[in-house]
């Protein structure tokens, strides 16, 4: 299978679902990444600019997608905390999905505004990737006359299967990573200037809590959608 994750930010599917993304690729899956921002705001260092952290955000995300073993990265730009769900990033993630027609997409969950439990407001560019992904899948990359010009270029309409969105709180579904969790370890460990190395255990537990409820030692969460042929 062709398996396409889209996330925000450089490190958000790392941190969501690269356990899963690990175990795909270990059964012989070809999986891709696409980063919709360049991580440009992700910083407290008093030192840092902007452009050099673009610069950082990208090198580490190549290096954590070698660690999964993806088969490419690929980067949108867009400006971080600017994202917006319109027309125009619709149609660059639409342009993705026929290019690749992946059976599987996996983005962030539009619908995880905040979380109570755990005092956390979800970023407006996670929401924004989210929407803008979900409606790519279905209905953009399906139809033939949305972007009658990227027919005009070969890429085809495409219907994707499944559609799963990363779910951290109380997720209705799971997906086993005990076997790769020391991959998804290592690829957070890639993420240099976001990811404190005390952190990782922080993660490792919520996997292992993840697991729990669904009789795994390690999961990652998800709403899985099966998709209408």
């Amino acid at each position: 299978m062709k398996i396409l994750g889209i996330g925000a930010h450089p490190d958000d599917l790392d941190f969501s679902s690269s356990g899963t993304f690990a175990k795909w690729v270990k059964s012989g899956n070809d999986c891709y990444y696409l980063i919709c921002t360049d991580g440009r705001k992700g910083s407290d260092d008093s030192e840092m600019t902007e452009e050099i952290l673009v610069k950082i955000r990208q090198a580490e995300q190549i290096e954590a997608g070698k660690i999964l073993g993806l088969k490419e990265v690929f980067f949108l730009s867009h400006h971080d905390t600017e994202l917006t769900a319109d027309i125009n990033l619709k149609k660059e993630i639409t342009r993705f999905i026929r290019m690749l027609k992946p059976e599987i997409v996996v983005t962030l969950d539009p619908a995880f505004i905040y979380s109570a439990k755990r005092g956390f407001i979800n970023h407006t560019d996670h929401r924004a990737v989210g929407l803008a992904s979900m409606d790519a899948v279905f209905p953009l990359a399906r139809d033939r006359l949305t972007f009658p010009e990227l027919e005009k270029e070969n890429l085809l309409p495409h219907k994707v299967k499944q559609l799963y969105f990363t779910s951290f709180d109380d997720p209705p579904f799971a997906e086993d990573i005990s076997e790769t969790i020391d991959i998804k370890i290592e690829a957070l460990r890639a993420h240099r200037s976001q990811v404190k190395p005390e952190f990782l255990e922080v993660i490792k537990k919520r996997s292992g809590d993840i697991g729990k409820k669904f009789g795994y030692k390690y999961a990652e969460g998800f709403v899985k959608l099966d998709l209408p042929k």
